[in-house]
C-alpha cells in the first residue's frame, strides 16, 4: 500500500512540474492574475461601452485578444446588439461591431 502512495505522489509531482513548465514555455498566464493587474475595472469598461453605443450592457467579460487582454462588452440598443471591445489599461474603445442575429434568434 505504501509503495502505491509513493508512486501516486511522484506522478502528481511530475505532472504538476510538467504542466508548469508547459505554461511557462507557451506564455500562458493566469487569467485572475492578468485581470487583477489592469487599471480600468470591469464596471468602468461597461460604462464606457454603454456610452459609446448609447445602449445598455447585457453581458461583459475579460478575454484574451490578439494583442493582449481586453474587455468584451455586449451592448443592446433598440433592436440591435453590439460587441464593444475596451482596453483594460487605457479605458478606450478598441473596436465595435454589430452582432448579426442567427436564424434561430429571429424566430
Amino acid at each position: 500500500m505504501y509503495r502505491y502512495s509513493k508512486l501516486s505522489l511522484l506522478a502528481i509531482i511530475v505532472f504538476t512540474c510538467g504542466a508548469a513548465a508547459y505554461a511557462a514555455r507557451s506564455g500562458a498566464r493566469n487569467d485572475a492574475l492578468a485581470v487583477s493587474q489592469v487599471r480600468i475595472p470591469l464596471t468602468q469598461a461597461i460604462a464606457i461601452a454603454e456610452r459609446h453605443v448609447n445602449g445598455r450592457a447585457v453581458r461583459a467579460e475579460s478575454e484574451r485578444a490578439d494583442l493582449g487582454w481586453a474587455y468584451a462588452v455586449e451592448v443592446a440598443r433598440g433592436g440591435k446588439t453590439f460587441d464593444v471591445s475596451v482596453d483594460p489599461d487605457k479605458g478606450v474603445v478598441l473596436a465595435t461591431r454589430e452582432e448579426r442575429m442567427d436564424r434561430d434568434e429571429r424566430d
